[in-house]
């Protein structure tokens, strides 16, 4: 399809926005609003996406009084504008972990990977949070067979005491997991989940609230300033007190925590959804209903969802406009699944997402802020679960431990914040993508 075809079929009546949002009252007007900030609290979390809510949930459970404030509507961050995929693993695989901290290290991080999913799993179903959770298993397609040996490669060095479950997929097996020719067989994690990103922010959201949480948003936070009782907190609602502080803001952390800052890279991630197809197409493209992605360096990650092509990657070098990267997107589907060829683009929206120079995840305490982020484009679990690990770190006489608990969380010189690197790198792994090595 020409370009110029292209942008008119992904921008007709195309939303700016996530398409979980319709299913939620997001940005519409509520009394966080214009709730007054209170004078003191006993913690201050910053930022409402899955890891801030989780934490003051602990807090305010525990009987502390919990105030939570964001810079935009409450969950505008990624935590209503991932794709739904909720995966047990870590960015690094086990041989790259032993090599850096050794095989008992490596293995427990793979352990708590594993345990964030089965934590959200046990949280949603204790809190009856309807968000559309179901264990439906992954599908990672491999873009050339070297990438497929390589993969198999990695799971066989895997420790069978950790429990992973997978299969391989030979290329003539693909189609009863994936309707398209692209890939070259792949890998099954059955145990991998989806939800609806949207509804399951907006029911933790609900549950914070219920147990006892001040919330405010559109309330930036611009100044936090320690001293012998605590954190004189400065924002663009007043100021207050605040005896502890949690900062919950990965891929938005910004220049008032400049420690965070210089150890986040935010990445734009662009994702679209179409209008439904048939339901015939929808089973042909996704027949055991998985979640998806391939091996590519820049991958491709793509679920159906109630017969929509919900489907996102990087298609730009520099971070852009949500119109301007649906046309991209939207051919690199048709690329995929050329039964897809003509079906409108609905929704187009992008997020960032919050990745760390060392691929973990991070949590523990800088100066007396308290802190968990850096999950690296595995953050549904992984946030809830740390989240969680923080408020009890806050709020319990005797806290729940991480093995990412004070891990150490490296930083490059010159680093400050805005990723001068990413262009550069986005070209040198889209390359080697096309070169198929």
């Amino acid at each position: 399809m020409p370009r110029h075809s292209e942008e008119k079929s992904a921008s007709a009546t195309l939303h700016c926005e996530p398409f979980w949002w319709q299913e939620t009252q997001h940005g519409q007007s509520n009394a966080a609003h214009t709730a007054p900030l209170p004078q003191d609290v006993d913690v201050l979390v910053i930022g409402s996406g899955y890891t801030g809510l989780h934490a003051a949930l602990e807090t305010a459970r525990a009987g502390l009084s919990t105030l939570v404030v964001d810079a935009m509507g409450l969950g505008h961050g990624c935590s209503s504008r991932n794709g739904g995929q909720v995966s047990a693993h870590l960015k690094e695989d086990y041989s790259g972990l032993a090599r850096k901290y050794g095989d008992a290290n490596a293995q427990a991080m793979l352990r708590e990977g594993a345990a964030a999913l089965t934590f959200l799993e046990d949280f949603i179903a204790t809190e009856s949070i309807q968000c559309d959770w179901h264990r439906c298993g992954h599908f990672s397609g491999a873009h050339n067979p070297a990438a497929l040996n390589s993969s198999v490669r990695q799971l066989a060095r895997m420790p069978t005491t950790l429990g992973l479950r997978w299969e391989m997929i030979s290329r003539s097996q693909q189609h009863r997991e994936i309707g398209t020719d692209q890939y070259h067989g792949g890998i099954v994690f059955p145990d991998h989940a989806a939800l609806q990103p949207g509804l399951y922010q907006a029911g933790l959201l609900e549950r914070v609230r219920s147990a006892g949480a001040r919330i405010v948003d559109y309330c930036a936070v611009t100044s936090v300033v320690r001293h012998d009782k605590g954190f004189t907190v400065s924002t663009t609602r007043g100021e207050l007190q605040a005896r502890q502080v949690a900062v919950a803001t990965n891929g938005y952390t910004g220049g008032v925590t400049p420690w965070h800052q210089r150890r986040i890279i935010p990445i734009g991630s662009y994702m679209i959804a179409t209008a439904p197809v048939a339901a015939n197409v929808a089973a042909q493209i996704a027949p055991t209903g998985r979640t998806m992605t391939d091996t590519r360096r820049l991958v491709f990650y793509y679920r159906m969802y109630r017969h929509r092509m919900i489907f996102g990657g990087r298609v730009a070098l520099a971070e852009t406009d949500p119109r301007r990267s649906a046309p991209r997107l939207y051919a690199e589907m048709v690329r995929l699944f050329p039964q897809l060829q003509g079906t409108p683009v609905e929704y187009s929206w992008m997020g960032f997402v919050g990745y760390t120079f060392d691929t973990l995840p991070h949590i523990g305490s800088h100066s007396g802020l308290h802190y968990a982020m850096g999950y690296c484009g595995s953050g549904v679990a992984l946030s809830s679960y740390l989240g969680s690990i923080m408020g009890s770190q806050i709020a319990d006489a005797v806290p729940r431990k991480s093995v990412f608990l004070d891990l150490n969380f490296p930083t490059r010189p010159l680093y400050t914040g805005r990723p001068w690197f990413l262009q550069p790198s986005v070209l040198y792994y889209r390359f080697r993508d096309r070169l198929n090595f």
